[in-house]
């Protein structure tokens, strides 16, 4: 072995060593002390809990006070997901995304980020149509059309099994027949506890006062934000702040086996 050849050994173990510490680092960099973190998981069984959010159903899930859901509707959308995204990263916390599937699948290398950076996917229609103004087997069409374009983007399959059996209906407008089959299919129905009203025109200091007033009213519960929205994608790091200031901890919801209760984890 030449002595160049025993120098380039000892520089590629050196290159392959630092990858290696390098990876070990990253996957270290949560939960911090410094970071608000995800304070826990919560599994949360569809047979159990079919329909969850107080401005739309009699029940929600089962949070402590100061525990929040964080979920968003409507992305990925590039210019404003990614910066949510970046935001959620560097507070180590997990939320939810419920996806437009005509969205999905424009980005679905977005989508694959959000699934890679341990947040939840859940659906929301092909083409966010309101539910309760057509009729009931081209509703039924575009969940089952959001769900398969939302699962092709993010494993590579169509299918209308979701991975995450997670639903949220465009403008909250359900249907009985709807919900009924959503739950003969397992699929969770999410509505909210309250909201951050993004889809009206302010700035980001107004919806930060604007949700966490009502942050504080409400003491615990799902809040939904709209990742397409310029205006949250600014405010997201001030408000992911204000949750650690203040003391609140982000619950990240996640799937469990059908016929099982909800699990907490710490």
């Amino acid at each position: 072995m030449s002595g160049r050849e025993s120098v380039w050994i000892v520089l590629k173990t050196a290159i392959v060593a630092l990858i290696a510490s390098t990876v070990v680092s990253h996957a270290a960099d949560c939960p911090r002390p410094d970071k608000g973190g995800t304070a826990r998981v919560l599994a949360v069984d569809p047979t159990a809990y079919p329909r969850v959010g107080i401005q739309s159903f009699p029940q929600t899930l089962p949070l402590e006070d100061h525990e929040v859901v964080l979920t968003f509707d409507d992305g990925p959308n590039p210019a404003t997901t990614s910066k949510i995204l970046d935001a959620l990263k560097a507070e180590c916390m997990q939320a939810t995304f419920f996806l437009i599937g005509q969205n999905a699948s424009a980005h679905p290398a977005l989508v694959k980020r959000i699934a890679t950076e341990g947040h939840s996917i859940g659906h929301h229609t092909f083409a966010h149509p309101n539910l309760g103004h057509i009729d009931t087997a081209s509703a039924i069409a575009q969940i089952d059309r959001g769900i398969s374009a939302d699962e092709l983007a993010l494993n590579g399959k169509a299918t209308t099994v979701p991975a995450t059996p997670f639903f949220r209906f465009p403008y909250f407008e359900s249907t009985p027949v709807l919900l009924d089959m959503l739950q003969s299919r397992r699929i969770a129905v999410f509505g909210a506890d309250f909201w951050a009203s993004d889809w009206n025109k302010m700035t980001p200091a107004q919806e930060l006062a604007l949700v966490t007033g009502r942050l504080k009213a409400a003491g615990r519960g799902i809040v939904l934000f709209h990742d397409t929205k310029a205006q949250t994608a600014a405010m997201m790091p001030d408000f992911l702040r204000y949750l650690r200031e203040n003391h609140y901890r982000v619950v990240h919801v996640v799937a469990t086996a059908p016929g099982r209760t909800v699990q907490r984890a710490p």
